[in-house]
């Protein structure tokens, strides 16, 4: 077939309208896609710049999951925390509920002593929190008495009587000492050596203290009777210090006083003043009669006591403890187990911060910012979160038996909350710090997903109006294509 001939002016409409509809093309795959840049060929520097951008918004929205999990396992730990906050404030008004009971067991007894009085009665308490070991009070005293003055006589200037002295040139003498009807006589043999010995011997058997010096005998008498010393030769006298028919004079006997029974207030003061007795039991006259409070938790024994009465006798009786502080012991317990179950169950995914688990949340792409999240103690330990670590451990009943003992336990308990609230503390700081990450990261992402589209998306405003443009021109390049053709076929009009 021949090439078929067209005008100049049809051939350029043609080319018009081929040009108007790539652009059209163009425009409708932008309008369709919102992108101006759809592939490298589009814009290069566009197209691999907004995929880098892209490309690392993936990454940070990836990392958002990992912060989300360190929230929430942090969120987990002050859940537990403020748990443990509340378990120790409730062991506290524990302990203070039994500081403020005084709900003591009391007994009141008459004191009632046999006739004649043997000066031996008493009445004693253990058990509860004295301990096994009686501590014990006489229920008679003695007035009028007086002690003993001991009679002495001191050897003066004689043979040393120390070790085993030579004492055979004293054979066949003798010495003698005389206290009322009570006699010793002592006669000394040939034996060269340890009749000092056996002379000292012989005197402390019968009622004397003898002692052997440099200087003789030092004879005394502790009841305070005067005796004589008398020696059969003056020899004797010379050799043992004392001098010949010799009495002491400066003994005084004793003088028996009158046993009588203590009266109550006497015997309550008594009690109170002991100090091993003190915040333990408490005594007081109740009208006549000795009133025993027990202040403790355990059950008090009293011997002494028969059939509701002071008697001093080996009897006992007991007065129960207080019930409403041993309840309070239990209590306090149940509340301390809950420290470690509340600290045990604190955790999230896995991970439990009360028990010293390392959290680690990554923030950057590149994995070089990143916070390590750790319970620790002052010197940057690892530690766990628990009632041992908080110094607080199970009572006993009679941790509660003294007021003082209480003391010490509220005040161990504020030491623990102080040691909670550093672990809040620090928690909080590191919840805040991630929360910080959590929000730039997602800003960040933000920035990084608008400056992509920004290199590639569409104006669609600008290319609606681009489309409207295209169709006007392409409805003129046909209408001016008509034309041309028009007036290639005005030759046609020769053949009409």
């Amino acid at each position: 077939m021949s090439k078929i001939v067209l005008s100049a002016g049809v051939r350029q409409n043609l080319l018009s309208l081929q040009k108007t509809a790539e652009l059209m093309a163009v425009t409708q795959g932008r309008l369709a896609t919102g992108k101006k840049v759809n592939s490298a060929l589009d814009n290069p520097t566009n197209f691999f710049t907004s995929a880098s951008l892209q490309s690392r918004a993936g990454d940070l929205n990836a990392l958002l999951d990992s912060m989300s999990v360190g929230i929430k396992t942090l969120e987990a730990a002050d859940n537990g925390i403020t748990a443990i906050t509340r378990t120790i404030e409730g062991m506290q008004s524990t302990l203070r509920q039994a500081r403020q009971d005084k709900s003591f067991k009391t007994e009141s007894y008459p004191l009632n002593l046999p006739d004649p009085l043997a000066g031996t009665e008493t009445l004693s308490f253990s058990g509860g929190s004295i301990g096994a070991t009686p501590i014990s009070f006489d229920l008679t005293s003695t007035t009028g008495g007086t002690t003993a003055t001991p009679a002495t006589l001191v050897g003066s200037g004689g043979t040393s009587l120390t070790g085993n002295p030579d004492l055979s040139a004293l054979n066949g003498q003798s010495i003698t000492i005389t206290q009322g009807s009570n006699t010793v006589t002592y006669n000394f043999t040939a034996s060269a050596t340890g009749q000092g010995v056996a002379l000292e011997s012989a005197l402390n058997a019968n009622g004397f203290t003898v002692t052997r010096t440099a200087n003789g005998l030092s004879i005394s008498r502790a009841d305070g009777e005067n005796f004589t010393v008398t020696t059969s030769n003056p020899a004797v006298a010379g050799a043992i210090g004392i001098p010949n028919a010799t009495s002491s004079t400066d003994g005084v006997p004793a003088v028996a006083g009158t046993t009588a029974a203590k009266s109550i207030d006497a015997l309550v003061a008594e009690i109170n003043s002991d100090p091993d007795l003190k915040g333990k039991i408490r005594a007081s006259n109740d009208s006549g009669k000795l009133r025993i409070e027990n202040q403790a938790t355990g059950e008090l024994t009293i011997a002494g006591v028969t059939s509701g009465s002071v008697d001093g006798s080996s009897s006992t009786t007991t007065i129960a403890g207080n019930d409403v502080r041993k309840n309070l012991v239990i209590q306090f317990n149940e509340l301390r187990d809950q420290l470690d179950k509340i600290s045990d169950d604190a955790s999230f995914n896995g991970i439990n911060l009360l028990r010293g688990d390392l959290l680690k949340i990554t923030f950057n792409e590149t994995g070089t910012s990143t916070i390590e999240i750790q319970a620790r103690d002052l010197d940057g330990n690892q530690v766990s979160i628990n009632a041992a670590r908080l110094n607080i451990f199970s009572l006993t009943n009679e941790q509660l038996d003294a007021d003082e003992s209480i003391d010490a336990l509220l005040l161990n308990l504020s030491d623990a909350l102080n040691t909670i609230r550093s672990h809040a503390s620090n928690f909080g700081s590191n919840l805040s710090i991630v929360q910080n990450r959590t929000e730039f990261t997602k800003a960040m992402i933000n920035t990084l997903a608008t400056g992509a589209d920004a290199l590639v998306l569409a104006d669609t405003n600008e290319e609606a109006a681009n489309m409207l443009a295209l169709q006007t021109r392409q409805q003129l390049s046909s209408t001016a294509l008509s034309l041309a053709s028009q007036a290639d076929q005005a030759v046609l009009r020769l053949f009409g």
